[in-house]
């Protein structure tokens, strides 16, 4: 939850902050299970529970279905960390078609991944004096200038994955901030990950660590595959994510020679990862529905469940559902103007497969444009 990319001068400050590296890559490559044994059959279980769940797409919307109806005449600013980001991208879209149905104006500023570009964004944005601002996709302290500003001018602001918790937020002060729970992305990506080994996984993480969402993420999700003894973490990859196209092969073929038996399983913060490590994992000879098996622990962007549905280097993608969430940003703007406080609504997790997508290129949960519409009168 999920991000979510930073250029070098980002990157280089949140390593000295962590002590992290760039591009580093760790892992203990140790197992207390012995060969072909499952040393957690009470988490196995647990997780096959909880991904038979995440794996059902005939859920109903239980999302808002009261709130105040649509404030007339409104334009937002969408502050995107970069388009280049697939979920960032996919949000703005959804925002912009939630736009025409409540009849406002949108505007997207592209900070184009770096510090500097997002701060000149989120400036640009304020001069816009718009009635709200999407930060979306970044850390809101590194705009904490902007941000206090656009609190000054009583601007409300509205994170998509910009701090670790959906909801309000007081530090930095958003109205809410739009997200699945990342506690319950890491998990069930970690679960999946149990479940499809049947608890006897060689495990590659590959994050972020110059993003404090995407990091909180990775270290969730290892500490998840760490209550099955069996599951072996063989390495942890930190490629932030503006890098994916240059570092991702060459660190993928570097695990291959490292580890060519033992790397059953990899999980991402982000889908974008695999599409930079199919090149180098079919140069290597690998099929692409072979190991390593791959999901996503975070957006679910069309190329994700194209190589899902094709089977090329990618099995699963815990998807967010993006165009569903650039909605809910709009209805909570429009809380925020009619002097509601935020909805509250979380939406759950979803593990996407080739078995259950059936072709489709994003997940869509079913309800939400009619049940917004008729809060707003629309």
């Amino acid at each position: 939850m999920t991000a979510l990319g930073s250029a070098v001068a980002l990157a280089v400050a949140a390593a000295v902050i962590v002590g992290c590296e760039r591009g580093t890559s760790t892992g203990t490559g140790s197992s207390s299970a012995g060969p072909g044994k499952t040393g957690c059959p009470t988490v196995l279980a647990g997780a096959k529970a909880a991904v038979q769940q995440a794996e059902k797409t005939t859920s109903a919307w239980h999302g808002p279905v009261g709130g105040p109806t649509a404030v007339p005449g409104k334009k937002i600013v969408y502050v995107a960390q970069t388009m280049t980001n697939p979920g960032v991208a996919g949000t703005a879209k959804g925002v912009q078609e939630a736009a025409k149905a409540i009849g406002w104006n949108v505007r997207v500023i592209d900070g184009e991944g770096t510090p500097a570009g997002i701060q000149a964004a989120f400036s640009q944005a304020i001069a816009l004096r718009p009635a709200g601002i999407v930060i979306g996709g970044f850390d809101p302290h590194l705009t904490s200038q902007q941000v206090a500003k656009a609190n000054a001018e009583h601007i409300p602001l509205i994170g998509w994955h910009a701090v670790d918790s959906p909801g309000p937020s007081k530090d930095p002060e958003l109205f809410s901030n739009i997200t699945t729970k990342v506690e319950d992305v890491a998990k069930i990506s970690a679960d999946w990950i149990i479940t499809h080994s049947d608890g006897k996984a060689g495990v590659v993480v590959f994050t972020d660590a110059s993003i404090p969402f995407a990091r909180n993420k990775s270290e969730l999700i290892k500490k998840e595959l760490a209550t099955c003894p069996s599951v072996k973490l063989l390495a942890e990859e930190n490629i932030p994510i503006s890098d994916t196209s240059s570092r991702t092969p060459r660190e993928v073929s570097s695990l291959l020679s490292r580890f060519p038996d033992a790397w059953t399983h990899s999980v991402a913060i982000n889908d974008v990862y695999f599409a930079d490590a199919a090149p180098a994992l079919r140069s290597a000879g690998k099929k692409g529905a072979g190991t390593p098996f791959n999901i996503g622990a975070g957006d679910g962007d069309p190329s994700a469940f194209q190589r899902i549905n094709s089977k090329q280097f990618q099995t699963a993608t815990v998807p967010e559902p993006l165009t569903q969430q650039g909605w809910q940003i709009l209805d909570e703007f429009n809380r925020a103007f009619s002097g509601k406080p935020a909805s509250g609504y979380v939406a759950p997790v979803h593990i996407a497969t080739a078995a259950n997508s059936k072709g489709a290129t994003s997940w869509d949960p079913p309800g939400y444009r009619a049940a917004y519409r008729k809060i707003w009168g629309r």
